[in-house]
C-alpha cells in the first residue's frame, strides 16, 4: 500500500517588519493594547513589488532542497491563499511552477482561508494514496497586507505576510505516513470573516470604483467564541478516533491567529506549555501560511526531530476548520 509522508518544510518572511509601535502611529492603538488582546508584537510586510508567488517560491525552494526530491520529480503543486497574485486567474500555483522552472506539472490554488494548509495537505495525501501522484509540493502563501485596511485597528493589527511550504511524498513505510486528517466547513457563519467586495456576490458592480476595496472584515468577538468551540471539538475527535491523548503529541501546531485562542484550546486539551508551538508574536496571523511557518520555526530551531508527532489545527473564514496527525518523516 502507498502512504503519504511529510518529508520537508521551508518558509520565508519578507524583510520589512511592522511593529506594534509602528501601528500606533497609524491608528488609535498601542503595543500594550495589541499584545494583551492578541499576543502579537510584530509582523512582516512584503515590498510593493513582492507578490504572493514570490513569497511562495522562496519557501518552496527551501522545502525542495531539504526533501532531496529532484525538481523534475515534482508532479503537483497546490497553493493555499486568499491573496493570490491575480483575482480569478491565473492561479498562483501556476505562476510558482513557472518561477521554479517546472513544466507539465499539475498546479492549482484552493481558498480555505486560515485552514488552507490543512486542506491542501489532505488533497496531497489523497492524490498520493490513490497512486495518481508521487511528490506533491504544498504551499501556504499570503500577502495579506494587500487586502488589509490600515485604517481599521480591528484587523490591521492582526495580519502579516509570509509563506510556508512542504514536500509530501509517496512511501511504502506505514510508520512514516500521515495518520489522519479532518476537514470541515459551515457556511452559516460566512459573514464572520470575509472580503465582501470583488466577487460576483459583491454589492458593487465589478467595474465600479468601490469594487477595488477588497479589504478583509471580521467580527472579532463572535469569531473567537466559534473558533475555540470548533477547534477544541475537532481536536478531541481526531485524537479519540486514533486512540491518542494529549501526551502522545510532541508538537501542537495551531493556526497562529491569536494567543488567546491558542491558549484556550491548549488549556481545554490539557497540553503542557512546551507542547504548544507559538509564533504569532513575531509573525502575526499569516492565514494559510501560518502553520507551515510555525513548523519551519521549530525545525530551524532544532526542536523538530524525525518521527515526532505533530497535531495541526486550524480555523478560518468560510467558516472552515481542520486538524491533522502528522509524523515528521524526512528522508533517511
Amino acid at each position: 500500500m502507498v502512504y503519504a509522508a511529510f518529508r520537508s518544510i521551508g518558509a520565508y518572511v519578507p524583510e520589512k517588519i511592522l511593529s506594534n509601535e509602528d501601528l500606533s502611529a497609524m491608528v488609535d492603538t498601542s503595543d500594550e493594547w495589541i499584545t494583551k488582546r492578541t499576543g502579537i508584537k510584530e509582523r512582516h510586510i512584503a515590498a510593493k513589488d513582492e507578490y504572493t508567488s514570490d513569497l511562495g517560491v522562496k519557501a518552496a525552494q527551501k522545502a525542495i532542497e531539504r526533501s532531496g526530491v529532484a525538481l523534475e520529480d515534482i508532479d503537483m503543486i497546490i497553493t493555499a491563499t486568499i491573496s493570490p497574485d491575480y483575482f480569478c486567474m491565473p492561479s498562483t500555483a501556476t505562476i510558482i511552477s513557472t518561477k521554479l522552472g517546472l513544466k507539465n506539472v499539475t498546479a492549482f490554488d484552493i481558498s480555505a482561508a486560515c485552514t488552507g494548509f490543512v486542506y491542501i495537505l489532505s488533497i496531497a495525501k489523497a492524490f498520493i494514496e490513490s497512486g495518481m501522484k508521487k511528490n506533491v509540493l504544498i504551499i501556504g502563501a499570503e500577502k495579506l497586507s494587500a487586502i488589509t485596511d490600515y485604517t481599521d485597528r480591528g484587523t490591521c493589527i492582526l495580519f502579516g505576510d509570509g509563506a510556508g511550504a512542504a514536500m509530501i511524498c509517496a512511501t511504502d513505510d506505514k510508520s512514516e505516513a500521515i495518520i489522519d486528517i479532518h476537514t470541515g466547513a459551515d457556511g452559516e457563519y460566512a459573514d464572520l470573516l470575509m472580503t465582501p467586495n470583488g466577487g460576483s456576490g459583491s454589492a458593487h458592480d465589478a467595474l465600479g470604483e468601490e469594487a477595488n476595496s477588497c479589504f478583509m472584515q471580521m467580527k472579532g468577538n463572535e469569531t473567537f467564541k466559534v473558533a475555540v468551540r470548533t477547534l477544541t471539538k475537532d481536536v478531541k475527535e481526531i485524537l479519540a478516533e486514533n486512540n491518542l491523548v494529549g501526551d502522545d503529541i510532541i508538537h501542537f501546531v495551531p493556526h497562529q491567529a491569536n494567543y488567546r485562542i491558542i491558549k484556550a484550546v491548549g488549556d481545554a486539551l490539557k497540553l503542557r506549555e512546551e507542547q504548544v508551538v507559538l509564533t504569532v508574536n513575531k509573525f502575526g496571523n499569516t492565514s494559510g501560511a501560518s502553520i507551515p511557518m510555525a513548523i519551519n520555526d521549530i525545525y530551524e530551531n532544532g526542536k523538530l526531530k524525525a518521527g515526532e508527532l505533530m497535531l495541526l489545527d486550524a480555523f478560518g473564514g468560510g467558516l472552515t476548520w481542520g486538524s491533522a496527525l502528522v509524523p515528521f518523516s524526512p528522508n533517511k
